[in-house]
């Protein structure tokens, strides 16, 4: 009997789009869980199950254990708790899956602004969204949680928005720069007091745990555990870029500078809080800023800046020869160089590891972009 594909698959790219990268998750998963490495999902597991049996988990021991680092704050480990429950075996496939699915929807959802550059956008994330859900990584939700709370920000949904980017803001920090997209919408204070409420609420959350008493504690440790791992390695971002890392011992300064001189622009163009574009360069531009001078990105985590990118590159009017070289030489260097299956190891360590293309040309990508929210 000849295999027939359902109409739905053929007459919506979308829907194809998605399936087709879903496989390749629920392959991704399987494999990796199967064969006990998934190193990643163990970590935010057993940290949750630690702090819930009242055992630290930022420890030298758990590193040890674990062969890397429980990095999120104690929020996460309560926000975690219903898959850390859930079986050895399932858990995984419900985090990657939820988490791939819910990425999707983040850009299939985009205001209506994206409506012809959707499927281009998700194609154009599609390798180096899978290069996350290999690893069972966290940064997928970080993007998908910036992406849900710009399209909600733009339909007025402002308290929906402002809670999910306080939950990305109290579970890994990066969210907060999206609080500076308030100013540009209505009822900015109200929308910053919810924020503080929420975020507030949230910070109390592992208290149900730890108690009051015990709270302050528990995020100290989260703090020194930070500070230990900055300094552990060398990590994918413009400041360890040689010859850049000589810098290194300057990096706060400078990571406050870069996020000083985009602060200062969006308030000095305010008559642009309107424009639709400005607004989204604005997001793109934060999207990438707390990745290419972070303190611990990796390839992976890359996702959250292109997603940004991609939200800057679609709405131009035209594209200069500049911008599409950059775009093609990204894909190359962070969708297709990274995969063991289309580049050898050694020759995406050399690229990448040791000439630091990929940051280059990112860094290139984003000083474009904030050429473009400078400019009147």
């Amino acid at each position: 009997m000849k295999p027939t594909v359902p109409n739905s698959l053929r007459q919506n790219p979308k829907i194809s789009a998605f399936v087709l990268g879903l496989v390749v998750a629920i392959v991704a998963t399987a494999l990796e869980t199967f064969r006990l490495r998934y190193a990643n999902y163990l970590v935010y597991t057993d940290s949750t199950i630690d702090f819930w049996n009242g055992i630290n988990p930022y420890t030298q021991d758990f590193v040890d254990a674990h062969g890397r680092y429980f990095l999120y704050t104690p929020v996460f480990s309560v926000l975690y708790l219903p898959i850390a429950v859930l079986p050895k075996w399932l858990g995984p496939f419900v985090w990657n899956l939820c988490n791939y699915s819910l990425f999707a929807l983040s850009v299939f959802t985009l205001p209506k602004q994206y409506d012809d550059y959707k499927l281009k956008i998700f194609l154009s994330l599609l390798l180096i969204l899978e290069q996350s859900v290999f690893p069972f990584q966290m940064n997928i939700v970080v993007a998908y949680c910036f992406l849900f709370a710009y399209s909600l920000l733009e339909r007025g949904h402002g308290f929906w928005a402002v809670c999910l980017i306080m939950v990305s803001t109290m579970t890994k920090v990066y969210g907060v720069v999206e609080l500076l997209l308030l100013f540009a919408y209505p009822k900015p204070w109200r929308r910053l007091f919810y924020a503080f409420a929420i975020g507030v609420l949230l910070a109390l959350s592992p208290a149900l745990k730890t108690g009051l008493d015990g709270l302050l504690p528990c995020y100290q440790n989260w703090w020194n555990m930070l500070a230990q791992h900055q300094t552990d390695t060398y990590y994918v971002s413009l400041l360890y870029a040689w010859p850049l890392r000589y810098l290194l011992t300057h990096y706060r300064i400078i990571q406050l500078l870069m996020v000083g001189f985009v602060v200062v622009t969006f308030f000095w163009q305010h008559r642009r809080w309107g424009d639709f574009r400005f607004r989204a360069t604005v997001l793109a531009v934060l999207m990438g800023w707390i990745i290419v001078f972070g303190d611990s990105s990796e390839t992976h985590t890359y996702l959250i800046a292109l997603s940004g990118y991609m939200l800057w590159y679609y709405l131009q009017e035209s594209h200069t020869l500049t911008d599409k070289v950059l775009f093609w030489a990204m894909f190359v260097f962070f969708g297709i160089v990274p995969v063991d299956l289309f580049v050898p190891k050694d020759i995406h360590g050399f690229l990448n590891g040791t000439l630091y293309i990929d940051v280059y040309l990112y860094s290139l990508a984003w000083v474009r972009m904030c050429y473009d929210l400078w400019r009147r």
